[in-house]
């Protein structure tokens, strides 16, 4: 079995280089269908919420809360969310990928399953300003640097849902211990509601860990195909699987504070 996780996750990156997002995304997905099609081996695929159109997203109804954007009953995005419309070269380029595992399993018998996910945090992802903006934070917040809330007024509230990378990697196990029975399955898989943050509420998590207050900025104009909100719905993967994530947002958050302080020195000179 292979662990598909070919990506450049930046969604910035694509308007930078099309090219470069196009080669990595969708052709490091063909080359690892092909090495699963000679070697006759299953697939796990890590795909990204990003396949969902920023505009749909956009468009859902959304409240304003003291600290964060909410869904007024909604609980979050699944598997029948509409795929049409504009998606990013990142979410486009993934999709794609989809498309094309798909016609992989119906042609040559591989056995496959897709998981959709939403933010992945924890230790051991470098965090930058456009990928990993949880590590970001926390790192921003440790090395005493300042950061600046971008778009949506700028007051920090758009909102993530988290999924530490223990819970992923335990669902990955079960996937593929179950392989032949899920194959053809595509999963969303994310923190939910219950365990998401918006930037807000995320500085006042860093601050407290940390005891590092720092300065934050304000930009109020968005970035190209942002969204002020994604929540998961695990619904599918928590009743096929009996699976749903165990580490809240104070424990992602302390995990990725204590892997910076252990890596101090290594990480102050990135």
């Amino acid at each position: 079995m292979l662990l598909e996780c070919s990506a450049e996750p930046s969604v910035l990156a694509g308007y930078r280089n099309p090219l470069y997002i196009i080669d990595t995304n969708l052709m490091g997905t063909v080359n690892c269908l092909e090495f699963c099609r000679k070697r006759k081996a299953g697939i796990i695929f890590l795909s990204t919420s990003r396949v969902y159109p920023y505009e749909k997203i956009n468009a859902i109804k959304r409240i304003e809360s003291e600290t964060r954007f909410e869904w007024p009953g909604f609980s979050g995005i699944n598997t029948d969310f509409p795929l049409t419309g504009t998606k990013t070269l990142y979410g486009t380029t993934k999709l794609a990928s989809e498309f094309i595992l798909q016609e992989y399993v119906a042609a040559y018998g591989i056995k496959a399953v897709v998981n959709r996910c939403g933010v992945i945090a924890g230790p051991w992802q470098f965090g930058k300003v456009d990928q990993g903006v949880f590590t970001y934070w926390m790192l921003a917040h440790y090395f005493k640097k300042p950061l600046k809330y971008i778009g949506f007024g700028g007051r920090g509230k758009q909102v993530r849902d988290l999924l530490h990378i223990d819970d992923l990697c335990r669902l990955i196990r079960l996937e593929a211990d179950n392989l032949f029975r899920l194959s053809g399955d595509t999963y969303n898989v994310g923190g939910a509601k219950e365990v998401s943050l918006s930037l807000f509420e995320a500085s006042g998590l860093c601050e407290k860990i940390t005891g590092n207050k720092i300065k934050i900025g304000r930009d109020p104009l968005n970035r190209p195909g942002d969204i002020a909100l994604y929540l998961t719905d695990n619904e599918q993967v928590e009743r096929e699987l009996n699976w749903r994530p165990r580490k809240g947002t104070p424990e992602i958050l302390e995990d990725i504070f204590f892997w910076v302080k252990d890596n101090e020195a290594k990480l102050k000179r990135l």
